[in-house]
């Protein structure tokens, strides 16, 4: 199992998505879940990609922090 940190460029703006995931495919499947649960109504992604891959282990995350 991995972590990604995912880019995810909309319409209207730039977000980042922390998921779970078995491999890459399944991390994009999971971000289209994501989006879905999260927007009402889904907004157009115009890309998404990948910006960091960690193992899952004890310990493992992210620092997300504002861009000054």
């Amino acid at each position: 199992m991995y972590m990604y940190k995912l880019e995810v460029e909309l319409r209207s703006r730039t977000i980042h998505v922390i998921l779970m995931a078995e491999q890459d495919a399944q991390a994009f499947d999971y971000l289209e879940e994501h989006l879905v649960r999260h927007f009402t109504p889904t907004p157009e992604v115009i890309g998404a990609s990948i910006l960091d891959k960690k193992r899952a282990v004890k310990g493992a995350g992210y620092v997300i922090a504002p861009k000054v």
